[in-house]
């Protein structure tokens, strides 16, 4: 074994010093002592939920996985999806322990991306979740006032979320829910609640899908519902400096920048603390009037795909 190899917890390590990618001076030996360092409180948020994530091989263009691959060892927990766009079962991970997430760190697994319900019932996701894309550039103190907007649009309607940088320009807001909603009923009020947030600042904030129509403004997007996934709080991304996915608290959020956080500077932030689970509001119930209101609300990709055939209809008879 030479000086780049080592073994962790069963796990043989490999290659440990090669650069990780070509977007940043960072080694494949920081992205395992990164995941090593906060295991706890990131498997805290993969366990028992199917995981994609974003790998990188040198000299190729990063890549997501969701079915595992035949050489993936016997001891990774699994859960079996039948995907419907492609008609076939997925063997999903569970990332469930240290040494799951040590051989996805071998394997250049840079972001993990958990979906919002767990193995044990798909049909009902844990949260609702909205996400605040800002347009090119520079946006995230827009994405920032944005995701201020949803806050009170989230008080307005009795209820309490957390938030998370996206690790990229973006924020997170994340409302646990209890009474086992249905996903059709999450969806629905994730619909109603971006729409109000849109409706407190429609010069900053839209709920417009398609690219072209928002406008220079934040995308509150609510179609992060049924069986999407969404970067898991402590992850890290892909980006230059390799920032990470962080919890803030609202009184900070302001004063923050996604560059705060990177594998490097987060593990003394955490110093053995949890602040995601420490920030996360007790589950709610859903308003019945949110729910309601919501199904009124076209479907954002239903209605993209109906306005994308409508409008090259009409740059067809425009000849």
């Amino acid at each position: 074994m030479s000086e780049a190899d080592e073994t962790r917890d069963g796990v043989a390590l490999t290659n440990l010093d090669q650069p990780l990618s070509d977007r940043d001076d960072a080694t494949k030996r920081d992205l395992v002592d990164y995941l090593d360092a906060v295991r706890e409180p990131i498997i805290g948020q993969l366990r028992d939920r199917p995981l994609s994530v974003i790998r990188v091989r040198p000299g190729q263009p990063p890549f997501m996985q969701k079915n595992l691959p035949r050489y993936t060892p016997d001891w990774v927990r699994r859960a079996p999806v039948w995907a419907e766009a492609s008609h076939r079962e997925i063997s999903y991970a569970l990332c469930d322990d240290r040494r799951t997430l040590l051989w996805f760190a071998n394997q250049r697994a840079v972001e993990y991306h958990p979906t919002l319900a767990t193995a044990a019932d798909l049909h009902r996701p844990t949260h609702l979740v909205l996400d605040l894309d800002p347009p090119e550039g520079d946006g995230f103190r827009a994405a920032v006032g944005a995701a201020l907007l949803v806050r009170q649009a989230l008080a307005d309607a009795g209820l309490a979320g957390a938030v998370k940088t996206s690790g990229a320009k973006g924020v997170h807001v994340f409302v646990p829910v209890a009474g086992d909603p249905t996903a059709e009923e999450l969806a629905a009020a994730t619909r109603a609640l971006a729409v109000r947030a849109e409706r407190l600042d429609p010069a900053l904030a839209t709920t417009a899908y398609i690219k072209e129509d928002r406008g220079g403004k934040v995308f509150v997007d609510a179609t992060r519902s049924g069986g999407a996934t969404v970067v898991a709080a402590y992850s890290p991304r892909l980006r230059p400096g390799m920032p990470v996915s962080f919890p803030v608290d609202w009184s900070h959020l302001t004063e923050v920048t996604p560059a705060d956080f990177t594998i490097r500077t987060v593990p003394p932030l955490l110093a053995g603390a949890d602040p995601w689970v420490a920030l996360m509001p007790a589950p709610q119930s859903l308003p019945a009037d949110l729910v309601a209101e919501g199904r009124t609300i076209p479907v954002a990709r239903v209605q993209a795909m109906h306005e994308g055939k409508r409008r090259a209809r009409a740059r067809r008879e425009a000849g």
